[in-house]
């Protein structure tokens, strides 16, 4: 690495790294910092813990999360290494060296190249970087959904914010629909100051890859049947791909008691459209808003 004394970070390696295993490195004429991490390049370069992640095949989600390193996520974000995690710095690579000497041993020294190396990080990055990519088209749907249902229920409305909707209903009850996780939409009404009952739960899958969508419709099932577990009673799922199976669907959701296309909610004259207005404005309980929503769609 440019800047560091060679000799730092050969002293780190030889405490860390078999000696069989640098110098079967060696013999192909690569530095074993290439494929072992050393405390003193991480210090100098905290980024590179990214390289060594990616080189080893963890994602993100698995390395911070799931092996519960999201103390280090700093290093490879921002650069930063605090002093509180500084001492840790030895085991962390200790732990790298450990897996990429098991994975240089499984796939042989005589075949490891630099542009063996380059794809094995590539390799981690695609699916991270299709990950990032599924999560912003998460989100955008999400975002369309809100204001489709925004829309229907503006009559009506007392509170608006970034992820809850507060109406009033023709009981004259407060009723909230409120954006989140599990599941994406949850729509409750306040029976008493004490009391809340549950409606409807909403799981939004905007992915458009078809290929991926009976995974997709798996994780919705979970969903639902977690939020039947608190005592939702109604349950719809909104996807975004063309030409579903509904049939199949069913069998990969059966608690979901509604399908709707993303798509075609987007054209307030589809027949689908009209049913999801219809049936979200009688699931809230807004008593004649459904007639001055169709006024002001056309």
């Amino acid at each position: 690495m440019s800047g560091l004394d060679v000799r730092a970070i050969n002293a780190d390696l030889d405490l860390l790294v078999p000696p069989s295993d640098l110098a079967k490195l060696a013999s192909g004429g690569m530095r074993g910092e290439l494929l072992f991490a050393a405390p003193c390049v991480l210090r100098a370069n905290p980024r590179l813990l990214g390289y060594y992640r990616l080189l080893l095949g963890f994602s993100q989600k698995e390395f911070f999360n799931k092996c519960r390193l999201a103390r280090f996520e700093t290093m490879e974000g921002q650069g930063d290494l605090p002093p509180r995690i500084a001492s840790e710095i030895p085991d962390l690579c200790r732990g790298f060296v450990s897996r990429a000497s098991e994975m240089a041993n499984a796939i042989g020294f005589e075949r490891i190249t630099r542009e063996l190396l380059d794809d094995l990080t590539l390799l981690t990055l695609g699916p991270q970087l299709r990950g990032s990519r599924n999560t912003r088209i998460g989100k955008i749907a999400n975002s369309e959904v809100f204001r489709i249902i925004r829309r229907l229920v503006l009559p009506a409305m007392q509170e608006d914010t970034t992820t809850n909707l507060v109406l009033r209903n023709a009981s004259g009850r407060r009723v909230t629909i409120a954006f989140s996780s599990d599941p994406d939409i949850a729509i409750t009404e306040e029976i008493s100051p004490q009391t809340e009952k549950t409606v409807l739960a909403i799981e939004i899958k905007g992915g458009a890859d078809k290929s991926n969508i009976w995974n997709r419709l798996g994780e919705a099932e979970k969903s639902h049947q977690s939020a039947k577990a608190r005592g939702f009673v109604e349950f719809w799922t909104i996807y975004n791909v063309s030409d579903l199976d509904l049939e199949k669907a069913r069998e990969k959701s059966p608690t979901t008691s509604r399908f709707y296309s993303l798509v075609k909610l987007g054209n307030i004259k589809s027949k689908e459209y009209g049913d999801f207005r219809d049936r979200l404005i009688a699931q809230v309980g807004i008593k004649g808003v459904s007639m001055r929503s169709r006024r002001r769609e056309n």
